[in-house]
This record gives C-alpha cells, structure tokens and sequence, in this order.
C-alpha cells in the first residue's frame, strides 16, 4: 500500500491543503506533518503534528511514522519567509529556515529510504520557490529554498538506481495561501497591480501547483528526475517588485 500512501508536510493551508484534497481524490491516503492538523476530516488523512524547524522532533516524527505509515512518495511543501530587509537579517532567521526548508527534507527522505527499496520505485518533490531566482527582502528564505534545488538534483543521482525520482516546484505569487496574502492582502491595490505585472495577467492559485505536484507524484512518470518546475505565471523569466 506505499505506493498508494503520500507524506506530505504542510498540509494545513493553501497548496498543501489544495494538495491533500486532489490525493484523496485519486484514492491515496495521506500522512501530513505539520504544527495544525490538516484542514479535512476525510478518513483518508492522518495528521502528525511536528514543529519541523526542531530537528530532533522531526526526525522522530518521520522514524515513527516509517514504522507505523510508511510511504514511498513525499512532498515537503511546509516554508516560511521571514521577510526581512539585509540589515535585519539574524543568524537565528538563517538556522530556522535552513532546519525547516533543507534539515527536515533530509530527515524525510532518510525515515523512507527502506520503504522506496523495498517498493523498488519512489518519487520526491521539494516544494521551494520563485524568489531562487531573486527577491528583495528574501535573505533567508530565498537561500534555503534555493538550497533545496541542490538537495533534488544530488538525490536524483544516487536514488535512481533505486528507481526514485527527486524534483523540484518553484512557485511564483500564488494567492490564496498565508504567506503570500500576509505580505500582499487580498483585494488590495499592491495585489491587482502584482497581477497586472505577471506575464499570464493573474496571481497563481493553490490549484496550479497541486497539479504540478500530482505531476512529479505519479508512478508512470520515473523518467523525470532532478528538474526545476516553475509554476509562476511567467514570472521567472520577467521581473518581479512585490
């Protein structure tokens, strides 16, 4: 049943939440790991309750649930920005979203290295983000979400003897997620006028990187491995002012 079994890390809003839905849909059960339980009540959906920036709580969430849930398709979708101009910028910022964005993708991957052998297949995603390619006041965020195209393109390497796929989604704005609507609030003028600004004329939804993750996650598709996917609009080969 593994390969009907989804990890998936901030399940609680937005793209994650967006996410759990269409899997349940298709018929997999998924194992969410975050700090708020997933926002459904559907059978289908366990949630695990975690803060991920504590390496020592994340790696016995994943080993536990290696023993009890195992799975051999994962999506570590949970971020934080931490906005925060140059100057202001805290060794702490730096450590957390290191541990968050980077640590506890490692700690993911390593609690489900039996399983994706044993199955003989797996497939993972790291969710990280436009702002790799550049952002103001993203020190920390941009860093670590950038560290994480590292992490895909190695893992693709050695794990595909094992037939596991590793690949990477960079979304662009996507309304409708904490996040973004806490840095640019929904229905303001700052937001018409970003939706203005990007290529495809509107502001991403959940729905769009979901699919794109549904993508990555299907078994028929083990001949991707170590790609970027950006889902921006457009935005990643244009400018961007938030």
């Amino acid at each position: 049943m593994s390969g009907d079994r989804v990890w998936l890390t901030g399940a609680s809003s937005g793209i994650g939440a967006c996410l759990v839905d269409m899997l349940v849909e298709q018929g997999s059960e998924v194992i969410c790991f975050s700090r708020r339980p997933a926002a459904t009540d559907s059978a289908a959906v366990k949630s695990i309750a975690v803060d991920l920036t504590d390496p020592e709580a994340t790696r016995q969430a994943f080993e536990e649930a290696a023993a009890s849930v195992p799975a051999n398709r994962l999506v570590h979708n949970a971020g934080v920005i931490r906005e925060r101009p140059l100057p202001e910028v805290t060794q702490e910022d730096m450590d957390a979203l290191a541990r968050l964005h980077m640590g506890a993708a490692v700690a993911m991957v390593q609690a489900s290295l039996d399983c994706m052998r044993e199955a003989g297949w797996g497939r993972i995603v790291l969710m990280s983000s436009r702002a790799v390619v550049g952002l103001a006041k993203r020190t920390a965020y941009a860093s670590t979400k950038a560290g994480m195209l590292g992490l895909a393109r190695t893992w693709a390497l050695e794990l595909a003897p094992q037939k596991v796929t590793a690949n990477v989604i960079l979304p662009g704005p996507i309304a409708q997620t904490e996040m973004f609507d806490d840095v640019v609030p929904p229905g303001s003028e700052r937001a018409g006028k970003l939706a203005s600004s990007i290529p495809i004329g509107r502001l991403g939804r959940p729905a769009d990187v979901a699919r794109a993750a549904l993508f990555f996650l299907d078994r028929g598709n083990g001949f991707v491995t170590g790609q970027t996917l950006y889902v921006c609009g457009g935005t990643s080969v244009g400018s961007l002012t938030l």
